[in-house]
């Protein structure tokens, strides 16, 4: 029985890093905007991808390497307002990157996946099972274009809106716990549209359900628990 290599089993897109002078950063800034605007139009393209190169994955890596540069720009700026010496910065920036993005990303790619092969796969497919299977790979995608507009709502957008999301003042309240119910419905609104996106998924809508105890959530949170100060105590003193 021969193994397969290593290298083989290491999505396309992460070989591929190195290779800067074949990345196409002008399609990457363009989905990077559409994700924020118009978000299905990154997922038109997904089905010819699929045809012309045997992969529901994009191949790419020019967008990871835009959202590198962002977080280590965003951690620069989060360092100047918590007044952090320059290798407690550069240490942030390492933490954003590889925890809150490839960390996580690779654990919800690796949940999504089971889950929809298990439970959102069409039983009336009579495709190959290699054309009707979701890749790790297009997880991670999906993973990759739903954190962008929770990057810039939770990383970007309260880093200028700081000095108002921590005043003890219930309008703050309000403004710094919307945040956190932007954030995180949009990465569950982006999950969902990356799987619907597929032909062969059926009743994708199920990806929608984490959208009601997340506003049911904040709503209890308006009582008075103020979840920007919580959270943000929690990431830059631990």
């Amino acid at each position: 029985m021969v193994s397969t290599p290593v290298s083989s089993r290491v999505p396309l897109i992460f070989r591929r890093l190195h290779r800067f002078q074949q990345m196409d950063f002008e399609l990457a800034l363009w989905q990077l905007s559409y994700l924020c605007l118009a978000p299905k139009r990154v997922y038109r393209n997904v089905y010819y991808h699929k045809q012309t190169k045997n992969t529901w994955a994009r191949d790419d890596p020019a967008i990871l390497v835009l959202l590198f540069g962002c977080l280590f720009v965003v951690a620069m700026a989060w360092s100047t307002v918590y007044s952090y010496g320059v290798f407690d910065a550069v240490k942030l920036g390492f933490i954003m990157v590889l925890r809150d993005f490839l960390f996580v990303g690779v654990v919800m790619a690796t949940l999504i996946r089971l889950f929809a092969n298990k439970v959102l796969l069409s039983p009336t497919s009579h495709s190959s099972p290699t054309d009707t299977s979701v890749e790790w790979a297009y997880t991670f995608d999906v993973h990759t274009n739903a954190f962008f507009p929770l990057f810039l709502t939770l990383y970007v957008a309260q880093l200028f809106l700081l000095p108002v999301i921590l005043r003890d003042r219930w309008v703050c309240l309000l403004v710094g716990n919307t945040l956190y119910l932007a954030g995180f419905a949009q990465y569950i609104y982006g999950v969902y549209l990356g799987l619907s996106a597929l032909p062969f998924l059926i009743r994708a809508e199920i990806l929608l359900s984490p959208l009601l105890p997340l506003f049911a959530s904040y709503v209890v949170s308006l009582l008075g628990f103020n979840v920007a100060s919580h959270v943000l105590r929690a990431y830059f003193t631990s």
